[in-house]
């Protein structure tokens, strides 16, 4: 592992490669999340902080190729910082979770540092005439406003954010139409019917490219591109500002492989200045 590579890259190459269950992918995932802290927490913390018991910890090591957590444990301290996380100090619980939310948008712009992944998306979603976008429950909301820019750039995009039994049909109606690609929004609690549907889209023939939590999310399976953004779990409903901002990064890209965007949005911005439709 190069020594160059963010904490959170370096646990996630340690975890490919390898069949996880889906306590194990809990476990991952925490992990990832919390990547600094790992290597300086016992296995009953790192058991707490997943959620699951402290033999699942012990097992989830055992899957990684290690004698037990103790083993993965100093694995981990000798490929990691040499200290742990600055503490919080007297940040309150509401600092706390948006502290923890820069974090995620910091990972995410390591990510990024890639940018192959989401040029191949861009180009994906560019050329699926129409671009059908899925988001259901949580990510509904992720879907609406990727599908309200999108509009402005892209000539035909279809938003698929209620669920129910007419569900694979406008899929099936969209690859009929000529769609190639379909962008899904995937954030916890994964819905089954979100996994049911890629499994469908994929089956009709659609390129499959979805935005989720996790590389280790329950989706990854039925995927073909996954893109990575953690959400917030400090309060009682979950953050999710790294997603929305993948979201946008995405429409960059898909109009970088639209040669008209640009057209389209100064005929909307036109448009929009006779309506008298904004306030300025």
């Amino acid at each position: 592992m190069s020594g160059t590579e963010s904490p959170a890259a370096r646990l996630q190459a340690l975890f490919e490669g390898h069949r996880l269950t889906p306590t194990q992918r809990r476990i991952a995932h925490s992990m990832v999340r919390r990547a600094a802290d790992v290597p300086f927490l016992s296995s009953v913390e790192l058991a707490e902080l997943a959620g699951v018991s402290q033999p699942s910890v012990t097992r989830f090591a055992v899957a990684l190729g290690f004698d037990g957590y103790p083993a993965l444990r100093r694995h981990l301290r000798e490929v990691a910082p040499a200290g742990p996380a600055p503490e919080t100090g007297t940040a309150n619980e509401y600092q706390q979770a948006v502290e923890a939310e820069i974090a995620n948008l910091r990972h995410l712009a390591e990510v990024l540092a890639d940018p192959r992944p989401v040029r191949r998306a861009g180009r994906l979603l560019a050329e699926s005439r129409p671009l059908p976008v899925l988001g259901l429950r949580a990510a509904a909301a992720q879907a609406h406003g990727f599908a309200y820019f999108a509009a402005k750039v892209h000539p035909d995009v279809r938003l698929l954010n209620e669920g129910g039994t007419m569900l694979h049909d406008r899929i099936d109606a969209a690859a009929r139409a000529g769609a190639s690609a379909l962008l899904c929004f995937a954030l916890p609690r994964h819905p089954r019917e979100v996994v049911d549907t890629l499994t469908h889209a994929k089956e009709t023939g659609l390129t499959v490219v979805t935005v989720a939590d996790s590389p280790f999310a329950p989706v990854a399976k039925v995927s073909d591109l996954l893109l990575p953004a953690a959400v917030g779990t400090g309060l009682a409903f979950d953050t999710a500002c790294a997603p929305m901002l993948l979201g946008r990064v995405l429409l960059e890209a898909m109009c970088d492989d639209l040669p008209d965007a640009q057209a389209r949005l100064e005929e909307f911005d036109a448009k929009a200045a006779a309506r008298g439709l904004f306030v300025e």
